[in-house]
């Protein structure tokens, strides 16, 4: 039983002091002779009972902390499901302190079961990025070994020699853009690495577009920018960055003679980028899952493949350190909508 050898202590502490009170205090008050004989009898019987009432009234007083001790090793075992401010199983109700005490613990207990869930799915994350890293490498470097192993042929013509040979580069390109959206990813989401300042949106999205203008035209897709919106603080290199892979991400979905249309508008204290296309959009799935580190969707719905699987994820991990949203819906009439929001502003005063 908890606290059993404190409920002993402390009775037996009584005990003794009732012992010794019973003593001296009948030895000073009772004169008769034959009486004091028996004195120590009545204060031995005394101390007994002082002992037994003494053990009774603290260990009705120390159950609800003793329970409260029992809880407390069962969370320390990995019992997460143990809660401190449930009623007594004997229907008691506990002192005030015990139970102020209780709902403290219960604080307690939800930040450590916070904390363990949040480090077991950090965990599992982990080990998910690393298996998709692992999957996305191992086929351009399968491709690299087997296009160099059949160079090795001395018979091979040199038409052949130059496909293998723009197939090894093809491949190396595709793993340093990979490498190098890891390197960006792990840059936003570790310190954040933000050069803050007054951002026109117009003037970023002027810059993307005229960044990706030859890759429009190689894909024959028109893009268009209407709207404006208030400024907001940011990092203009890194909203440029999600700005090219919003528009990168439309046109390998809408296909040759697509559309992409880029809107910018001001929405409950928020600075708006819609990125809208003419695609066949993403279909069923859920779309938080889109922004997951290499998810591409169905293949039938992906004109291309060179990506390295991470824009979208890049994309949430700047918008998320600029305290802003992204989401994505699919469009009635048909085709993607991108839609980033991020605390806007407070216009300029005019000097």
């Amino acid at each position: 039983m908890p606290y059993r050898r404190l409920r002993i202590a402390i009775a037996g502490i009584c005990a003794l002091v009732i012992l010794i009170a019973t003593l001296v205090l009948g030895g000073l008050l009772i004169s008769a002779p034959d009486t004091t004989l028996f004195l120590p009898f009545l204060a031995i019987v005394a101390a007994f009972m002082t002992f037994v009432l003494v053990q009774a009234i603290v260990g009705i007083v120390l159950h609800p902390l003793g329970d409260l001790i029992k809880r407390l090793k069962k969370l320390s075992e990995g019992d997460f499901t143990v809660r401190f401010s449930t009623p007594q199983s004997n229907g008691r109700q506990a002192p005030q302190i015990v139970q102020d005490l209780a709902q403290s613990l219960d604080k307690v207990g939800t930040q450590v079961r916070t904390t363990m869930a949040e480090l077991v799915s950090e965990s599992h994350r982990q080990k998910q990025f690393i298996s998709d890293v692992s999957h996305e490498m191992r086929t351009p470097l399968t491709s690299i070994r087997g296009a160099a192993e059949t160079m090795l042929d001395e018979d091979i013509d040199y038409e052949d020699r130059e496909h293998f040979c723009l197939t090894i580069i093809s491949e190396a390109d595709r793993l340093t853009r990979l490498a190098n959206d890891l390197i960006a990813l792990q840059r936003i989401e570790g310190d954040g690495d933000l050069d803050l300042r007054r951002v026109n949106l117009h003037s970023v999205l002027e810059k993307a577009l005229n960044t990706l203008d030859i890759l429009f035209e190689e894909r024959s897709v028109t893009v268009s920018l209407s709207g404006e919106a208030p400024d907001v603080l940011g990092d203009p290199d890194r909203l440029q960055q999600v700005a090219v892979n919003l528009l990168d991400n439309a046109s390998r979905y809408v296909g040759e003679g697509g559309r992409v249309h880029v809107e910018l508008s001001g929405v409950h204290e928020h600075s708006v980028i819609t990125v809208s296309d003419d695609g066949p959009g993403f279909g069923d799935i859920d779309p938080a899952r889109l922004f997951d580190r290499f998810y591409r969707g169905e293949r039938s719905r992906v004109r291309s493949s060179t990506g390295s699987g991470l824009g979208l994820t890049i994309v949430k991990a700047i918008v998320t350190a600029h305290d802003g949203t992204v989401e994505a819906i699919n469009l009635p009439g048909g085709g993607a909508c991108f839609i980033v929001a991020i605390p806007s502003l407070p216009p300029q005063q005019q000097k």
